[in-house]
């Protein structure tokens, strides 16, 4: 054990490690900033707006149409799956909906859990190298001569807590990316439900039609219909 220990702080594994677990986490960050904040990213309010006019005119392939030219982004390939059943019943067009929302859920949540991973596990191998230096440090006090014993905890302390500086350097940005990164895929989430649900109830009364007045005039006025009567004819 003492000496593995050793063969690690003699050749730096602890601070490759640490720097491998850092690039790693700089590679999925721009990964996901890309994905989310780029291409998966859209004018909301403008595309729906568009789609809306187009339903709403009873133009339906015309809609889907856009929505095609539209189809990496989420939004849109979940409004062009319901749009693709507008002419089913509601049971389907809820259906498709669930589908569509089930196909794009794992493009936002790809590669984002292994943010925090990265944030915790850089996190423990800096405190395991703190723990690990410090042994080293106490075990070369031990054997030294009395008058270097304190130059050498120093110096053996301060490269221990090296290791819990490099970790927290990683984990600390690590972490503040997650944390934009997960609002972000929430808000893409919130704006799929929201408008994916406005639509399917804008399929469901585009074809309603409200009740006229039924009377027009007050009751027991004059200009009331009157009710015909039957006449009988006499033989």
């Amino acid at each position: 054990m003492d000496a593995l220990m050793k063969f690690m702080v003699d050749n730096f594994l602890i601070d490759a490690a640490i720097g491998m677990m850092g690039l790693f986490g700089i590679g999925l960050i721009f990964e996901r900033v890309k994905a989310l904040y780029f291409d998966y990213s859209m004018k909301t309010e403008e595309f729906m707006a568009k789609v809306s006019k187009l339903v709403e005119d009873d133009k339906i392939e015309e809609a889907i149409t856009y929505c095609a030219a539209n189809e990496k982004k989420p939004l849109a390939a979940v409004v062009k799956r319901v749009l693709e059943r507008a002419d089913r019943d509601d049971s389907a067009i809820e259906h498709s909906l669930d589908i569509a929302a089930s196909e794009v859920a794992p493009k936002l949540t790809k590669n984002l859990t292994y943010l925090s991973m990265v944030s915790n596990v850089v996190t423990l191998i800096g405190l395991f190298g703190t723990v690990v230096g410090l042994i080293m440090s106490f075990k070369a006090v031990s054997f030294a001569d009395p008058s270097q014993k304190q130059s050498l905890l120093a110096d053996g302390i301060s490269l221990a807590m090296h290791a819990t500086a490099a970790g927290l350097l990683v984990a600390i940005p690590v972490m503040v990316f997650y944390s934009f990164l997960h609002s972000k895929q929430g808000k893409l989430f919130n704006e799929i439900d929201q408008h994916s649900n406005k639509l399917i109830e804008l399929l469901r009364s585009r074809d309603f039609n409200h009740f006229g007045v039924a009377y027009p005039v007050a009751v027991g006025s004059d200009k009331m219909p009157k009710a015909k009567t039957a006449q009988i004819k006499t033989v």
